[in-house]
Parts: C-alpha cells; structure tokens; sequence
C-alpha cells in the first residue's frame, strides 16, 4: 500500500512553528525504515497496512503532543500483492511522457 498523509499542528498560539512539528513527524517516518517520499505537501509511506498505519499513528502523536489541535490529511492507495510502487508508479508515467 502507498499512503499519502499530511500532518500539521492547527491550534492558535501554540509554541512551535509548524516546519518544526513537521520534521518531528517526518523523523517518525524516517526512523521507520519504510520506503518514503517527502513532497511540499504530503509524506508518502509504502508498506503494509499495520506498519504504515503505526507510522502515520506515532507521527501524528508528536504533532499533537505539539499542539492544541492537530490535522491530517490522509490518500491510500491499497493494492494487495504490489511492492515498489512509491517509484514504479512514477516510473510508468514518465515512460508514457517519454512515447509522445
């Protein structure tokens, strides 16, 4: 599975800024040892439905061990069976790009 998910403290007047709740939950992710990508806008997990969904779990509870009020943006691509997507998919496109 591939799952999308963005992460941020949503409170007023909470202590720390928001690049710094982030990278606490982007450390989560990285500590995992999961196959990722951080974008501007998302972190995207591959692995196993349990293990990503433990990973967004634990990088949630730093953010809002941060903040007052947390939000999280989650995509899920769940395809039984598929590994290596996080750059098959792109992969894929990008050799479609090129046949043009």
């Amino acid at each position: 599975m591939l799952l999308a998910f963005s992460v941020a403290p949503a409170g007023e007047g909470d202590s720390t800024g928001v690049s710094e709740a982030v990278a606490a939950a982007v450390r989560v992710v990285r500590e995992s040892g999961l196959p990722h990508e951080t974008t501007a806008m998302f972190t995207t997990v591959e692995g196993e439905w349990d293990e990503v969904m433990e990973v967004v779990r634990k990088a949630t509870d730093v953010v809002a061990a941060q903040s007052s009020r947390t939000s999280l943006v989650i995509k899920a691509d769940i395809r039984p069976g598929h590994t290596n997507q996080l750059e098959e998919k792109v992969r894929r496109v990008e050799e479609r790009l090129e046949q043009e």
